[in-house]
């Protein structure tokens, strides 16, 4: 039990901004609380508040709680003053303790996506838009909070120098397709597959034009893939070249090694639809491996809908920017652990797993204390 206890005492280094005179419940206290409510199914203040009422001898064998449980509105307001780094740094603690050596023997793919947090918007103020960095195997690795001034273009790079990506394939999406982002992953030691759409003009135009001749296309290696799933045949398509000699833009993008094209083709009830998608990479001629990372994107995607759909955090009314962001980062740590937390119900939904947990806290907070 002592990896979880002595994360839970490295807490005690949060920095807290507060007049210590007037101090009635601990720092490290509340983040513990907000966590574990977050497991337990709660989404909202007054939730975790009531969670943590609910619990307080199962709390309290792991947590001070001198004076007892905190007001929802002090957990609010005590927990937008933790610098999100510090939580971030917490969250890799425990990432490394749950996730153990997942995915160590094979290249990763890390995916590179922003999503808005609706609920923090208002008239007075833009909602928080979050980049984050989630792995194949699910993990969320990281985030940064897009500037009220910025976009993600300016968030990306900040996010990929706080990654250790060295060996690894980053993957991006057409917003993220940028010169200057491609040299910053090559610089790292990383290669890259970015997704192509209108905003690189040309770029776009040219390497959907040499996908689409047939003598070409008929030249580039192929991967083949059937899914059959609710009634549904979906066949997803990936070609790959390295013959970019003949890009004028080849030069002005750091590594450029290869070209690639998908054509996901879906079959349901009688109706056929087609989707091809575009994409340059630094990936050298292995078109499994292309395929694995295209297919890898679709992680952050699965995260952003459990953020939205698992943990209703578009639902959230939270206004405070800094505590919604860092509630962000406590929910990507809550669906870091259900990957792996075993509830004794096999095949069980993410959703599910918070609901047990909740029905049983005390008993699931021992499982979690011996990972």
């Amino acid at each position: 039990m002592k990896k979880l206890t002595n994360l839970l005492e490295w807490l005690v280094r949060a920095e807290d901004p507060r007049q210590q005179a007037k101090v009635n419940h601990p720092m490290k206290d509340i983040i513990a609380i907000v966590f574990f409510a977050t497991l337990a199914n709660a989404g909202e203040w007054g939730e975790i508040y009531l969670f943590a009422v609910s619990n307080e001898k199962h709390l309290r064998k792991y947590l001070e709680l001198p004076n007892g449980i905190p007001s929802h509105d002090t957990i609010q307001r005590v927990f937008a003053m933790v610098p999100s780094g510090f939580l971030q740094e917490f969250r890799e603690r425990w990432d490394r303790i749950v996730s153990g050596s997942v995915g160590g023997k094979l290249r990763k793919i890390l995916a590179l996506d922003g999503k808005t947090q609706r609920g923090n918007g208002s008239a007075a103020q833009k909602a928080n838009h979050i980049v984050s960095a989630v792995d194949g195997d699910g993990f969320c690795l990281g985030e940064a909070l897009v500037d009220g001034k910025s976009n993600e273009v300016t968030a990306i790079p900040e996010l990929l120098k706080s990654l250790d990506v060295r060996g690894h394939v980053v993957t991006i999406d057409a917003a993220g397709c940028q010169r200057d982002i491609a040299a910053l992953i090559r610089r790292k030691g990383a290669h890259y597959v970015l997704a192509l759409k209108g905003n690189q003009g040309t770029l776009n135009t040219d390497v959907r034009e040499y996908f689409g001749d047939p003598g070409l296309l008929a030249g580039c290696a192929y991967h083949r893939t059937v899914d059959k799933a609710r009634g549904a045949v979906e066949i997803r398509e990936y070609w790959q070249t390295a013959d970019v000699s003949w890009l004028p833009q080849r030069k002005a993008w750091s590594g450029l090694a290869s070209i690639i094209m998908t054509r996901n083709t879906t079959v349901k009830d009688g109706v056929t639809k087609t989707d091809r998608r575009y994409f340059i990479g630094s990936l050298p001629l292995d078109v499994e491996e292309a395929a694995r990372a295209v297919r890898g994107h679709w992680m952050v995607e699965s995260c952003h809908w459990h953020l939205d759909v698992t943990f209703r955090e578009d639902a959230n009314r939270t206004l405070d920017r800094a505590a919604a962001y860092n509630h962000n980062i406590v929910r990507k740590m809550a669906i870091n652990t259900l990957r792996i937390v075993d509830v004794g119900v096999a095949g069980i939904s993410m959703k599910g797993k918070r609901y047990m947990i909740s029905m049983d806290f005390g008993r699931y907070l021992d499982v979690l204390m011996a990972l």
